[in-house]
């Protein structure tokens, strides 16, 4: 299958290639030291069109399809993951709001993520005790005259004290478990919402992780995203989507891992000749390369299913399970690569071993990939 072959997916792929190259890849290993917001890139990524890669032109999308959307992810991943992230999160809300939004959120919220007026948008599903498992929600929201008033908090943030927009997930009926729970858009700086501590991370330390509060928050009536009561079904469709995005993010890092490795490989020499003369060297260079290859044709298949409308939801549940387990090992691989180099700052390497550790975990845990994959085949007779 040859995907990612059309003129606009390759402009698109090319503008992100271009912008990781020239501006996102030496900025990355400060940002990561100091862990700060790279708020001048996001500006640019929204002129470049890269924060609304599949999203209608009418709304100041790119429209370029969710094939151009991995690919563009994939290179800005290459250079910097935590870029990366902030840019998948802000598409995967934008996306979710031009699916299931009435045509008044649509002209707000999307011009605004699309162009960078507002810096980010944010997912606030997850809580301090309900990560994967919806059922455990606690945020509540109680209709009051016309205004809906929320309160609770949400955990694992991406970009939540910098978003414009959040997508909040509350129970609007406690009796009526999964069927009880509704989306809202919540504008930051609401009365009633607080953002807490930024979290102290492995890595992707130069994107935003915070913990919300929402204390008597009110939004009006017409903040409900989708229809009241169907809220799991518009998590569960924009987490379809993430999937893609983590997968694009773990396959741009073991692309990195191998530009890293293959460089130090040639430059390296030991015994009088470069490392890369040692079988147990290439061999590494030729796992990465495999893996990379195996990450790519599967998160691109899951893109081509969404963009043609098909369902699309296990094949990007395998891609977002081996992409990110695949890039475990490929950064692994690339530190042992590197030998002692490898595990100082000094090298990329460093980086990418910490970024990629969460691959496996956000949008889904391998262990609730595997399930959603399993659950598909036995459906199946």
């Amino acid at each position: 299958m040859d995907f990612g072959g059309t003129e606009i997916q390759q402009a698109v792929a090319a503008a992100a290639r271009k912008f990781a190259t020239e501006r996102a890849d030496p900025a990355a290993a400060r940002a990561d030291r100091e862990a700060r917001f790279p708020e001048e890139l996001i500006r640019e990524l929204g002129g470049l069109g890269l924060l609304a890669v599949n999203i209608p032109a009418g709304y100041g999308g790119s429209e370029a399809g969710a094939v151009a959307y991995a690919m563009a992810v994939m290179e800005i991943a290459r250079a910097d993951c935590s870029l990366a992230v902030t840019m998948a999160v802000t598409n995967m809300v934008g996306e979710t709001i031009a699916k299931f939004g009435t045509p008044e959120q649509k002209a707000r919220c999307i011009p605004r993520l699309a162009s960078s007026e507002w810096l980010a948008g944010a997912f606030g599903l997850s809580e301090p005790q309900a990560g994967s498992d919806p059922n455990s929600m606690s945020t509540r929201a109680d209709l009051r005259g016309d205004r809906w008033v929320l309160n609770g908090s949400k955990q694992w943030i991406t970009s939540g004290d910098r978003a414009g927009v959040i997508i909040v997930w509350a129970r609007t009926d406690i009796g009526a478990g999964n069927r009880g729970i509704t989306a809202f858009l919540v504008e930051g700086g609401t009365p009633g919402l607080s953002v807490g501590r930024h979290e102290e991370k492995m890595g992707l330390r130069s994107s935003s992780t915070v913990s919300l509060t929402f204390e008597d928050c009110e939004v009006p009536a017409t903040a409900v995203l989708g229809e009241l009561g169907h809220g799991l079904r518009v998590a569960l469709s924009a987490l379809d989507g993430g999937r893609i995005g983590i997968a694009s993010q773990a396959t741009g890092t073991i692309q990195a891992a191998l530009q890293a490795s293959v460089r130090y490989a040639r430059d390296r020499r030991a015994f009088g000749r470069p490392i890369a003369d040692f079988q147990a060297v290439s061999f590494a260079l030729a796992d990465m390369r495999t893996a990379h290859d195996a990450a790519r044709m599967l998160t691109l298949r899951a893109a081509a299913q969404k963009e043609a409308g098909r369902p699309f939801g296990q094949e990007a549940a395998m891609a977002k399970l081996f992409a990110s387990e695949a890039a475990q090992v490929a950064v692994s691989k690339a530190v042992q690569v590197h030998g002692g180099y490898g595990y100082v700052g000094d090298f990329p390497v460093e980086r990418l071993f910490r970024d990629a550790r969460v691959q496996t975990i956000y949008e889904g845990t391998s262990e609730i990939q595997r399930l959603v994959i399993a659950r598909n085949i036995l459906s199946q007779g």
